[in-house]
């Protein structure tokens, strides 16, 4: 499962990133985004506290059981190999972090998942890969821009990068240039206002426009 995953994100390349979007609006929200061609989804938790971190695992467990079959779903913020087992139990197939963390990369790939730990600097990208890292999230990539993948990337061309961090319409196609493998995004997809108002067609279309870009 863990290389079927790792190639639909290769194949795709976008992670739409969902963030306090809980049940039935987060479903309505990723058929939307799936009928705009996005295909892999980020549920992401809040560390706040232990009921919303079980909420988003219902929600996760919720998109599996109704989209299974159409869209893989991750778990995002993932700071501790508790939250990993968690995320799997909820059905999650691909784990993503703020953070390069030893401990939590090697049980996500013991549990079968596909880790995608963050890091930024160099020493911080080459460290993920070696604790077994299947991508690796460059983040904030807006701070650096495509320039800084792009010089990143020469040496160390062996790491699947993604681009993570104010990636929109206007930028993926540098960044893609500078040598990311795919992106994850939010803001270009919906806003809070159109979950909130039901406007399911204005994500379909953002979506649209974003997939056509890839």
């Amino acid at each position: 499962m863990r290389d079927f995953i790792i190639q639909k994100i290769l194949e795709h390349k976008a992670i739409a990133i969902v963030r306090g979007v809980y049940g039935e609006d987060c479903l309505n929200l990723a058929k939307a985004l799936y009928a705009g061609g996005i295909r892999l989804l980020e549920a992401t938790f809040d560390q706040k506290s232990e009921s919303e971190r079980i909420k988003t695992a219902e929600t996760i467990k919720l998109l599996c059981r109704e989209l299974g079959d159409r869209m893989y779903f991750g778990a995002g913020t993932v700071t501790t190999t508790e939250m990993v087992k968690l995320a799997k139990s909820a059905g999650a197939t691909f784990i993503i972090s703020p953070d390069t963390c030893e401990e939590v990369i090697k049980c996500t790939v013991a549990e079968g998942l596909v880790s995608i730990p963050g890091a930024l600097t160099p020493t911080e990208i080459a460290q993920a890969h070696r604790y077994g890292a299947d991508f690796v999230k460059v983040f904030p990539a807006n701070a650096m821009g495509p320039a800084y993948i792009k010089n990143v990337a020469a040496p160390l061309s062996h790491v699947r990068m993604l681009a993570v961090g104010g990636v929109d319409g206007s930028t993926i196609g540098a960044y893609l240039g500078a040598g990311a493998v795919g992106a994850g995004v939010a803001s270009c997809l919906f806003k809070k206002e159109w979950i909130k108002n039901g406007q399911w067609d204005l994500i379909t279309q953002a979506s649209k426009e974003f997939t056509a870009l890839l």
